[in-house]
């Protein structure tokens, strides 16, 4: 499963500079506001008071508008979040209706990398390739840099004689696909 942790301090700092922007917007409406009363009072010119009124409307506006944001983003998030349990509820209960079925799977896998000769390395990378992610994510992962990913996946597809990335997948899916095309009529 991919890490998020990452993301969601990305999040967590972005909302709370938007709510610090909030807050700041909402004070200097508040100086303002006091000042333009003051100012009303001591009887300043109309020039004045419109310049400051016209400051007073733009920083309103600029909370009105951060305020819009947040509760958006707050929105979106709780739909991604709710997105998110959905499909890792799903991916549950597909992984536990098909347990036995990926537990022969992996070992299959597993031997077929021992035939392929793969370093422990390389079988750390060729698993997260066939999981789909890329070398940048797989250098994330392993604590490595992105070249040395890459230069385990190049290794990969040389010992397993495949041309790359969706040829490794093929080599382990193509023979899983082959009974359903047989199934169907016609085919």
């Amino acid at each position: 499963m991919i890490d998020l942790s990452s993301f969601k301090s990305d999040d967590a700092g972005e909302g709370r500079l938007s709510l610090a922007s909030l807050i700041l917007f909402v004070v200097i409406a508040c100086l303002v506001a006091s000042d333009l009363v003051a100012d009303y009072g001591e009887g300043s010119g109309m020039a004045h008071l419109v310049a400051e009124g016209f400051v007073l409307l733009l920083a309103l506006s600029g909370a009105v508008l951060l305020w819009r944001r947040l509760q958006a983003a707050r929105a979106a998030v709780s739909s991604l979040r709710s997105d998110l349990s959905a499909a890792q509820a799903e991916a549950s209960s597909w992984r536990s209706e098909n347990e036995q079925v990926l537990r022969g799977l992996g070992a299959a896998i597993e031997a077929q990398f021992r035939r392929w000769e793969l370093t422990g390395a390389e079988q750390e990378v060729a698993l997260l390739l066939l999981k789909g992610l890329g070398h940048k994510e797989i250098a994330a992962l392993r604590s490595t840099s992105e070249r040395t990913a890459r230069e385990q996946a190049r290794a990969v597809y040389r010992k397993a004689g495949v041309s790359g990335r969706a040829a490794l997948s093929a080599f382990f899916l193509e023979d899983l696909l082959l009974p359903m095309a047989a199934e169907r009529p016609g085919a």
